[in-house]
């Protein structure tokens, strides 16, 4: 393009200055010849500077047709390097229509080849945009499947019982499910991108400790047991935390989950008082059992009536032992679904009576009046006869063994016969049990704090009680206390005709 420019000025500047030559020697020759040369020399002027001009002004436009040319081939030859399509031919194609016939190609060849080439361009265009449109619906079809898994992800964790909050790098909340939000007390829903140090109390401020030394730490997973203050009583919880790391394995969030062990240390602390007292209770008689018969080994009993003690102190013992052991295989019977029932129709009324034969010994040693009612004309009900004999058996000993020297315990039975049900109280004169306990009371394992110097034992008499009763009878057991006052245990049956009319 440069050269073309240059070659059109040389050949104006040319073409002007012959014709201006031309017409300074026509003018020359006018103011010689005579007045009709003159005319014609006139014109001969005017002719010039018309040629002149006309060069002029058609050099100029052919020199924008090539720049035109040149700016069109330019686009081609960038578009054509774009998408890595063969430069070369598509430059040879374009020089050649500038080449002239003698240079072997027509311009009308050179013209269909660049078809060609451009036919050839722009199906290679179509191909790259349809492999762009497929990958586009992989991408979309992509992001479907990502946002769907988020939704998944997030369905998971709201519906977990366990608190779980998700944080970033700056301590700013991203996710909480709705445990945790009653657990910290703040609307997770509308808690987002919000500082977890401004949603969480001061009082739980162990919780968020933990999370920034976590982060700070970047650990993959750390767990603590951290104990956090309720309204009612501290609660322990089983917290574990993990970080998040990015692409640049740098930490860029945290999450956390809190799992409430509250329930499961108490049950272990029972457990392990539990094995404390047993351990107690199973020594205590194989103690006495072991010490008398050895000394009934030695030979120190000389006479019938020491011996006859010193075995009466076995048996006893070994009774003694024998009801604990029957006690802790009954629950697991029960509770494994494993224990043989035999129910058949029993009278409250005398069942009542043959085990009271049984207690009043226990009773009258400690001076107790035992208190009994007038016979019920029909108390049937349909019952396993030695579960209930048992349960009945535990709430006398339980209100003897709590009731302190010269009171008394008192056993009514009552039936309605409106709901169906027979009803059996035992009512005591002893300690009572604080209100804060009584809701406890029948759990496994579990004593009252403040009555456990009153009288010894395992915390398993009431929970049996209540397996047999409601468990296995289908029955409810309750309890109505007041401290220094007295206790009322007792519990409901159906009786035998309801029984036997929902079992035909």
């Amino acid at each position: 393009m440069k050269f073309a420019r240059q070659a059109y000025a040389i050949v104006t500047t040319i073409v002007v200055c012959s014709l201006v030559a031309a017409a300074l020697a026509g003018w020359k020759d006018l103011s010689v010849t005579g007045a009709t040369s003159n005319f014609y020399g006139v014109l001969l002027l005017i002719a010039c500077c018309a040629g002149a001009v006309g060069v002029i002004w058609l050099g100029w436009h052919c020199l924008r047709l090539a720049g035109a040319v040149t700016s069109i081939a330019n686009q081609i030859n960038k578009k054509i390097s774009d998408l890595r399509l063969p430069i070369g031919d598509c430059k040879t194609e374009i020089e050649n229509l500038h080449r002239t016939p003698n240079g072997g190609k027509s311009k009308i060849e050179n013209i269909n080849l660049l078809g060609e080439t451009l036919t050839q361009w722009l199906d290679s265009c179509s191909g790259y945009i349809g492999t762009l449109e497929n990958q586009i619906k992989d991408l979309q079809l992509q992001i479907q499947l990502s946002h769907r898994q988020k939704r998944n992800t997030e369905a998971i964790i709201y519906s977990l019982r366990d608190a779980v909050i998700v944080i970033d790098e700056f301590d700013r909340l991203l996710m909480a499910n709705d445990a945790a939000g009653r657990l910290f007390n703040f609307d997770h829903k509308n808690a987002q991108h919000k500082p977890i140090g401004e949603l969480v109390d001061k009082s739980k401020s162990v919780f968020i400790d933990f999370l920034r030394q976590s982060r700070c730490s970047k650990t993959e997973a750390t767990r603590r047991e951290i104990q956090l203050a309720q309204e009612a009583r501290p609660r322990t919880f089983d917290c574990i935390v993990s970080c998040v790391y990015d692409q640049r394995q740098e930490v860029c969030g945290v999450v956390a989950v809190l799992h409430d062990i509250t329930r499961e240390k108490e049950v272990s602390q029972m457990k392990n008082d539990f094995v404390s007292h047993v351990s107690h209770e199973l020594k205590t008689p194989l103690a006495s059992i072991t010490a008398y018969s050895e000394m009934l080994a030695d030979g120190e009993a000389d006479d019938e009536q020491t011996r006859k003690q010193f075995y009466s102190v076995i048996q006893n013992q070994a009774k003694r032992l024998n009801r604990l052991i029957e006690d802790i295989l009954n629950i697991s019977r029960i509770e494994s679904g494993l224990i043989k029932v035999e129910k058949k129709p029993v009278s409250l009324t005398i069942l009542i009576e043959e085990q009271l034969q049984m207690i009043k010994g226990y009773a009258e040693e400690k001076n107790i009046t035992v208190i009994t009612q007038k016979p019920i004309v029909y108390d049937q009900v349909y019952a396993d006869r030695d579960m209930i004999s048992q349960v009945v058996v535990n709430l006398l000993s339980n209100a003897i063994k709590y009731t302190p020297s010269g009171g008394s315990v008192t056993i009514e039975t009552a039936v309605d016969e409106t709901t169906g049900i027979a009803r059996v109280t035992v009512t005591d004169t002893g300690v009572g049990i604080p209100p804060d306990e009584v809701g406890r009371i029948f759990d496994k394992f579990y004593r009252v704090d403040a009555n456990k110097k009153q009288a010894k034992g395992t915390g398993l008499g009431l929970n049996l009680v209540k397996q047999i009763v409601e468990k296995v009878h289908n029955g409810r057991v309750f309890v109505r206390s007041q401290p220094g006052v007295g206790s009322t245990f007792g519990f409901e049956l159906p009786l035998a005709t309801v029984q036997m009319v929902e079992a035909t």
